[in-house]
């Protein structure tokens, strides 16, 4: 028999606990244990039970989503935790990444997403709803122009050669192989060949998980 992902859901509105339970009740490989309406109670809940996944919202009464996803970090608890929230400012997204969640889902689109985001993060990926991922890119992108300076003081880019880093500027700025190739005067398989050691060298799978890395480093 399939194991099932336990899931926990924890939001101060019923209904949308209601309407996410309702998502998740037609997948087969999916079983709600759970569920609570203040971060207090979510403490609590996983002081004597255990969950695959949280789903948490950021703003609760009690203890917000934020500190118990501290609390979590303090005690040492290696919880996988998908975010929801009403914002996707980048601050915030910034800040439940540096402290241990798995991803982050804008509440307008949590149900149209949220199957997937949970088998990801299930998998040890990460996971992010389009717009997040739209404004970690725009981030990155906004702060290029820095990355030279950067370099000088951060390990991030310490290991990148001068023509990784003009390939690195490039890509984030969603230039495709032949884009580059013509930008830098070189063939498309080098480019290929410098894409493959950044993703290499930075540890990431693709320009998105690039800019959630700097992100959480703390380089943008």
């Amino acid at each position: 028999m399939m194991r099932k992902i336990k899931v926990h859901i924890a939001d101060d509105h019923q209904l949308l606990i209601d309407g996410i339970e309702a998502v998740l009740s037609s997948e087969e490989n999916i079983e709600v244990v759970g569920s609570s309406l203040n971060g207090e109670d979510v403490l609590d809940w996983f002081a004597s039970n255990e969950a695959d996944i949280l789903i948490l919202d950021i703003n609760m009464p009690k203890i917000d989503g934020i500190a118990v996803l501290q609390s979590f970090l303090k005690n040492g608890i290696q919880q996988k935790v998908i975010v929801l929230s009403s914002y996707d400012d980048t601050k915030l997204i910034k800040e439940v990444l540096k402290i241990g969640a798995s991803g982050f889902l804008a509440k307008k689109c949590a149900g149209e997403h949220i199957v997937e985001a949970i088998n990801a993060i299930y998998c040890n990926k990460q996971y992010f709803s389009e717009s997040v991922k739209d404004k970690l890119l725009s981030t990155f992108t906004n702060n290029l122009s820095s990355i030279e300076e950067m370099s000088k003081e951060s390990s991030f880019f310490s290991s990148l050669t001068p023509r990784e880093t003009d390939v690195l500027k490039l890509i984030c700025k969603q230039f495709n192989s032949k884009e580059i190739s013509i930008a830098l005067h070189i063939s498309t398989n080098t480019v290929e060949t410098h894409r493959k050691n950044l993703i290499n060298k930075l540890k990431v799978k693709n320009v998105v998980g690039l800019a959630i890395y700097a992100m959480k480093n703390n380089i943008v």
